[in-house]
């Protein structure tokens, strides 16, 4: 089916005409047409356009009105202010449009008018290390773009960069080597996450104690990172081993955020350890890169140090060995030559902005990067706790994820209980609905703050049935789906002929507004964009809810019938955008 023109849109273009008709010296001038309070819509572009045409804007929007064409669309325009064209659309407009709506599999969004292919690089654990309330903002922000492009029609490739490289291997894997059975499980059959996380942290913790205390050890360490680093064939197995082990926990971890990681998309900083020699050849040959005390480094004019020294990107070390910038320049190379992307998009903590923006810049020099393929870092800030301070235990440790999200869903427990009796929710249905809730308001209070902002993770407030949360959605949409549960024999039906009550008209503009949000969301990667827009639609399905009654007391049939048209899209808006975050929408709440 055809994408459903919005009204903003079919109300701009008439706008645009009427500017064309009235005064052709203008051009092509922009109506800045924008939702306001004062009417449905108002257009602010007659200053401009009076400054450029030295005229009376009052008089110049006077003109426009007398060459706009009002009935089927436009209700009423009338001139405020300086200048303003305040407009007020038709009900039967409002409802044709949102009928055709409803009649698309897609709730008529088009599809990006030039769709390319975006790799995301985002959710990045490091092997044999336990996942922490860092690791959240990547994978949640991430996982949220990746479904918002998707459903534009961009061509996503998902790329988790994890740390599966680097000298920590050496000491790991001698240790395991002189150890073999510390990775054994206990039973043959499958094993929980948490039992991987432990043998490796029991490993980890071992192996730190001997190299410290152990000189031997040490230098044996050394080696197997050369050993690592040639390709040994048996070191190449022990460290598949710690691969493997923390791949199961990975997976459990995902698992409890409700979010599919496949195996093929981790592609870690190994992945790029044969390019990284030609990556640091085709710098040096290319000016790019030049030689300073031994180490292979990028200079910028505007990157200092404290000292007010230039401060260089070093792509290979005094010692030979590579730096992340190696591994991150080979990815470049590899994501746009052989995976054809034509963004590259970065989901990466703020604190590393420095470091993207130096790769990026290198990129650009070597030809990699250009007008037609750009990356973009997807900056996000810190996770903070109640008091404003950065998360930690009691005890001043590094709040572990999997911990993070058990509270989550043991505090979600209480509000669906309590909520649940009512409905007569079995056990099973509490637990599931309480994992539903508490997951997404894990997922929506980390979207619904700009990305590049930190936030305080407070539990309490995530989930409230009052507020700015997920569960307040989600109980919006639950109480469409109940309405439908009692609505009978009546049916949803569009009935343009109606007279629309001013909650009703509230409900079906902002309906109308789906697309144009999705498209913003996805065009600028702002995923709060999308939940500020749900949020006012689940407040305004509850004003309309309390004002405009469906089944009690009972209105007459068409009027029911039109207001479940306004309840079945509403629901579907919602279900179709909280899928786009992530986060589920239980039918009974």
């Amino acid at each position: 089916m055809a994408p459903v023109t919005s009204l903003a849109s079919t109300v701009d273009q008439r706008i645009a005409d009427a500017l064309s008709a009235a005064l052709p010296e203008a051009g092509t001038a922009d109506p800045l047409l924008r939702r306001s309070d004062r009417a449905d819509f108002q257009a602010n572009g007659m200053l401009a356009l009076a400054k450029k045409l030295k005229g009376n804007p009052r008089e110049l929007a006077g003109k426009v009105v007398d060459a706009l064409s009002q009935g089927d669309v436009i209700k009423e325009v009338e001139v405020s202010g300086p200048g303003f064209l305040n407009i007020t659309v038709t009900d039967r407009a409002i409802i044709e449009t949102l009928a055709a709506r409803v009649a698309d599999d897609r709730l008529g969004v088009p599809y990006a008018t030039d769709p390319g292919t975006t790799v995301i690089d985002y959710a990045q654990p490091n092997v044999a290390k336990e996942m922490h309330v860092g690791h959240l903002r990547s994978a949640v922000i991430g996982a949220a773009m990746v479904e918002i492009l998707e459903f534009t029609g961009e061509n996503v490739i998902r790329r988790h960069h994890i740390g599966d490289w680097g000298t920590q291997f050496g000491m790991l894997i001698q240790y395991l080597t002189e150890h073999p059975h510390e990775l054994d499980h206990k039973r043959a059959e499958s094993v929980s996450g948490e039992e991987a996380m432990s043998n490796l942290g029991r490993l980890y913790k071992a192996a730190r104690t001997v190299f410290d205390a152990d000189e031997e050890f040490k230098a044996r360490a050394r080696d197997r990172v050369v050993a690592l680093q040639a390709g040994d064939a048996q070191t190449l197995t022990q460290w598949q081993r710690f691969v493997d082990e923390s791949k199961i926990y990975f997976h459990s971890v995902f698992d409890k955020l409700d979010m599919e990681i496949r195996d093929e998309d981790v592609v870690g900083e190994s992945g790029y350890n044969d390019m990284l020699e030609e990556t640091c050849r085709i710098l040096e040959e290319t000016g790019v890169a030049v030689r300073s005390d031994g180490a292979l480094c990028v200079f910028f004019d505007d990157v200092k140090g404290p000292d007010g020294n230039p401060t260089p990107l070093i792509v290979k070390k005094t010692n030979g060995g590579y730096g992340y910038a190696a591994t991150d320049l080979s990815a470049i190379r590899d994501r746009v030559g052989n995976l054809k992307a034509n963004t590259l998009l970065y989901v990466v903590d703020a604190r590393q902005s420095l470091h993207f923006k130096m790769v990026f810049e290198t990129a650009r020099r070597a030809g990699w990067l250009n007008d037609q393929v750009h990356a973009v870092q997807l900056a996000f800030g810190t996770v903070l706790g109640k008091d404003g301070k950065p998360f930690k235990t009691r005890e001043g440790e590094t709040v572990r994820l999997v911990d993070l999200l058990d509270e989550a869903v043991e505090r979600a427990s209480a509000v669906v209980r309590e909520k649940g009796e009512g409905l007569g929710l079995t056990e099973d249905e509490i637990v599931e609905r309480a994992t539903e809730v508490g997951i997404g308001a894990v997922k929506y209070a980390d979207l619904s703050t700009s990305a590049s902002r930190d936030y305080k993770f407070d539990l309490d407030q995530m989930v409230s049935l009052h507020g700015d949360t997920s569960v307040y959605i989600q109980y919006a949409y639950a109480r469409t789906r109940s309405i439908f549960g009692k609505a009978g024999d009546r049916t949803p039906v569009a009935r343009p002929e109606l007279e629309l009550a001013p909650a009703e008209r509230a409900l079906g503009l902002h309906l109308d507004q789906f697309g144009e949000v999705v498209a913003e969301a996805a065009s600028a990667y702002e995923p709060h964009k999308l939940t500020a827009y749900l949020y006012q639609l689940a407040s305004l399905f509850t004003t309309f809810y309390d004002k405009c009654p469906v089944i009690k007391p009972a209105p007459p049939q068409e009027i029911a019938e039109n207001r479940l048209f306004l309840c079945d899209l509403t629901a579907r808006t919602l279900h179709q955008g909280m899928a786009l975050l992530g986060i589920r929408t239980p039918e009974r709440l």
